[in-house]
């Protein structure tokens, strides 16, 4: 494979780049070297901001001027974008559900993963950039899985970015799913505090004394007869966390391929379910340029509705 070696590079710093360390800056402009490699430039004294040397940790202030030195890159072939002519790029335009000079919000279809990997040619972000070639930055706020339905934050700011993510480790962010689950939810059961804990080789979670304190507070919506529709509003953010502490308290959500239990897939199956049963259906956060209150609302998909629809018959 051939070589490529890259010219120096003075980039100015403005305020939408403001506040990233430069590590992180660095692997963002050379994306085809490995990671070690931007480490060692910066520790041999390569980069330079403002004509000094500077630690990885160094977070970068508008006005400053980095100096990237040449590097020998692979010359690899560019990466295809994702034809917005493709039907699951081209549906998400419509997904569309708010848009500004300064973020996206997307409600996510099911099946569609937030960003490509793992055999994946692209997910949702990937789709969004091929869909908006102009826009100089989108990055994903936050993720929300694969089977998992509803509301998607996109950045189109780097500060929009720092902004809104301040806010989700501050836990200032409000986020309510809905989730229908197993069997009869009891009133009394309003939150679930049980830590989990990730087993790395297959991302399965379980709850674990050892693991990380997690938080989930639960509403009762609708009750059905051997099912629940409820509210989930998840107070920490661990992976699978709603499908564990439902599954944990003996509810698990139908269709869920991990924690789920195939005979409430069967009778959910017979109104016309085929797809786990978790919309992430409301957000209540500040706008990153204003601070003001926002609430977004994303509506469930037709076979969600149908599916409740058809277990009021029951």
């Amino acid at each position: 494979m051939s070589e490529i070696r890259t010219k120096v590079q003075f980039v100015d710093i403005d305020d939408d780049m403001a506040g990233q360390r430069v590590d992180n800056f660095l692997r963002n402009q050379l994306k085809s070297i490995p990671k070690s490699m931007v480490y060692r430039i910066l520790r041999k004294g390569e980069v330079r901001v403002n004509k000094k040397r500077v630690k990885a940790e160094y977070k970068l202030q508008a006005g400053d001027l980095v100096r990237i030195p040449p590097v020998t890159i692979e010359d690899k072939p560019e990466e295809v974008a994702p034809s917005t002519k493709l039907n699951k790029v081209a549906e998400l335009e419509s997904m569309i559900i708010y848009e500004d000079d300064h973020m996206l919000i997307l409600n996510k279809p099911s099946g569609t993963a937030v960003h490509g990997g793992s055999g994946l040619k692209f997910g949702a972000i990937e789709a969004l950039r091929a869909l908006r070639p102009d826009a100089r930055f989108l990055e994903l706020v936050h993720r929300i899985d694969r089977d998992t339905s509803g509301i998607l934050l996109v950045a189109k700011k780097r500060s929009a970015l720092r902004h809104l993510q301040a806010q989700f480790r501050e836990k200032t962010v409000q986020k309510y799913y809905f989730a229908l689950v197993m069997g009869e939810w009891k009133a009394s059961c309003k939150k679930v505090n049980a830590p989990l804990l990730k087993n790395e080789v297959n991302s399965i979670v379980r709850v674990n004394p050892n693991g990380k304190a997690s938080e989930t507070r639960f509403k009762i919506i609708e009750k059905f007869a051997n099912a629940t529709l409820i509210q989930a509003s998840p107070i920490t953010g661990r992976t699978h966390q709603i499908r564990v502490h439902t599954q944990y308290t003996g509810h698990p959500i139908a269709w869920d391929d991990r924690y789920g239990d195939r005979r409430f897939d069967a009778y959910t199956g017979k109104v016309g379910l085929d797809r786990l049963f978790l919309h992430a259906a409301n957000i209540k956060f500040q706008h990153p340029a204003n601070d003001e209150w926002m609430e977004i609302n994303a509506p469930m998909e037709p076979k969600l509705e149908k599916t409740l629809a058809g277990l009021r018959k029951l």
